[in-house]
């Protein structure tokens, strides 16, 4: 069916702005390059992914969006700022910024279903809205609808606004004119490398989640941790942000405005001697609508008596 004689990419744009996107651009539906699909599939080889064995899956999806949606034409991506107004006090255990307030997967799952609706009544075209979730390539497809590039840190970049953004797509039938991708780069700047308290940043842009304390602190559940983890993990009981707080880009980010993402008062108060005290039915409650529901009640006191081995 013709569109109606307006611009729907401008519209679509001025909705997603008006959710509270701070970005969005649009990429034809084709499969990932060769050297993008070669450069992950060594990571994977190499081990890379640690304890994240569900990156290895869904390799086809994850290599085609066509197969997320029948007759799919774009890929729409967006951005979502999270960097906070407001910071942990000192005395408590440091929570990465993406957990402070509710969980980033609802909100931008509410965000992305209503700007689908949106896109559904003015193209009459399907859609599908993906969170980090889906199988699909965040970064690559944000890459090429002209958001941002992939850091040294593998973070997306954004042009002037840096890396504190959380992702989501909408794959649709509806066919876009698509954006100019984003060329960027981060130079001969390694002060991420440097940063990264485990060693799990290379020069060539390569992250090792078998080290990265984000991974080893969320992500995997095991009773123990490799003894070297309580050499550097610091105060940390919620992943890790030192690759984004040494970055230049972020070096003006500004305070989100999505309410949502304001820090909760369990994570303004949460200190070794509450985690200690917390049962698990406690946990549940607490952080029921938080990512930090992710890391479990067993992981989470493992996390905090790491840090209380250090003290």
């Amino acid at each position: 069916m013709p569109y109606p004689n307006y611009d729907i990419a401008s519209l679509i744009k001025s909705q997603a702005a008006s959710l509270g996107f701070d970005a969005c651009g649009f990429a034809a539906v084709e499969p990932v390059d060769d050297e993008a699909v070669a450069r992950y599939d060594r990571w994977l080889e190499q081990g890379r992914n640690g304890c994240m064995q569900w990156a290895a899956g869904h390799r086809d999806l994850r290599r085609d969006p066509a197969m997320l949606l029948e007759g799919a034409r774009t890929v729409i991506s967006l951005a979502l700022n999270y960097y906070p107004a407001r910071f942990q006090p000192p005395g408590t255990l440091r929570v990465a910024y993406y957990a402070y307030g509710r969980d980033y997967h609802e909100v931008l799952r509410e965000k992305l279903t209503e700007l689908s609706h949106f896109i559904e009544q003015i193209t009459h075209c399907a859609t599908r809205p993906c969170v980090d979730s889906a199988p699909i390539r965040e970064r690559y497809w944000a890459q090429r609808a002209g958001l941002g590039f992939v850091g040294r840190n593998n973070c997306l970049m954004l042009p002037g606004k840096g890396s504190f953004f959380f992702l989501g797509e909408i794959v649709t039938t509806a066919q876009l004119t698509p954006d100019e991708p984003c060329f960027g780069t981060c130079g001969d700047c390694g002060k991420c490398v440097t940063a990264c308290p485990a060693g799990a940043l290379s020069e060539q842009g390569a992250v090792d989640a078998s080290r990265c304390l984000s991974c080893l602190l969320i992500e995997n559940h095991a009773d123990e941790l490799p003894a070297w983890v309580g050499e550097v993990i610091g105060d940390r009981v919620v992943g890790c942000d030192e690759c984004q707080l040494c970055c230049p880009h972020n070096a003006h980010a500004v305070a989100t405005t999505v309410e949502d993402f304001a820090p909760t008062e369990a994570v303004m108060t949460l200190t070794r001697e509450r985690i200690e005290a917390m049962t698990a039915g406690e946990f549940k409650r607490t952080f029921a609508h938080s990512a930090i529901s992710r890391l479990r009640y067993k992981t989470l006191r493992r996390n905090a008596a790491l840090i209380a081995d250090e003290d």
